[in-house]
């Protein structure tokens, strides 16, 4: 796993191996910034990430100049791992919290966030319900997205705001845009 562009471009980020997870590829995540890339200035924009496990997105998003970002993830020495990580890349700006997801969202979220990125566990139920927390308590900024990476057998065209997905192998990204003023099928 590697920082793909930016201040840090190339850096390998190595997690302990007993943090069994699966980490966004690398083929995945230059995609997925190859799409933020046309859309967004990365200076300029607030990101959250949920399930953060690595901090591999945020990491990302900081290499590529964003400087407010937060990370949730539940488990401890994720969050221990990513302030760590944090500190020595010189990303002391990344707050890493740790919290179930859907509580950070329902609880303590707060409005105006120009891009969420979730990435829970493959054999997740909720995925609608990040949708449902994000999109109802209106914690993206007008234009704001919401990306959900998921197993490529999900299919979330039902859900409004519901704008494309890509797949990536096994995995599969859906995004949804917070455009209120147009139809929001298909933005």
């Amino acid at each position: 796993m590697r920082i793909i562009s930016g201040a840090k471009r190339g850096f390998i980020l190595n997690p302990p191996r007993k943090l069994t997870l699966r980490p966004t590829t690398d083929l995945c995540k230059e995609s997925i910034f190859n799409i933020l890339d046309n859309h967004f200035y990365f200076e300029n924009i607030s990101v959250l990430e949920l399930f953060a496990g690595t901090g591999n997105i945020s990491f990302e998003f900081a290499s590529r100049g964003c400087n407010d970002i937060t990370c949730v993830d539940i488990n401890k020495k994720c969050i221990h791992w990513i302030i760590n990580e944090s500190s020595r890349l010189g990303f002391d700006f990344i707050e890493a919290i740790k919290a179930d997801s859907l509580v950070y969202l329902d609880h303590f979220a707060h409005i105006g966030y120009d891009i969420i990125f979730a990435d829970p566990p493959y054999d997740y139920k909720d995925h609608a319900r990040i949708h449902e927390y994000v999109f109802n308590k209106e914690l993206l900024k007008d234009n704001g997205w919401l990306l959900i990476e998921h197993d490529k057998s999900n299919n979330f065209s039902n859900l409004p705001y519901y704008s494309e997905s890509r797949i990536y192998g096994q995995s599969a990204v859906s995004l949804f845009k917070n455009i209120k003023s147009l139809d929001n099928n298909n933005l």
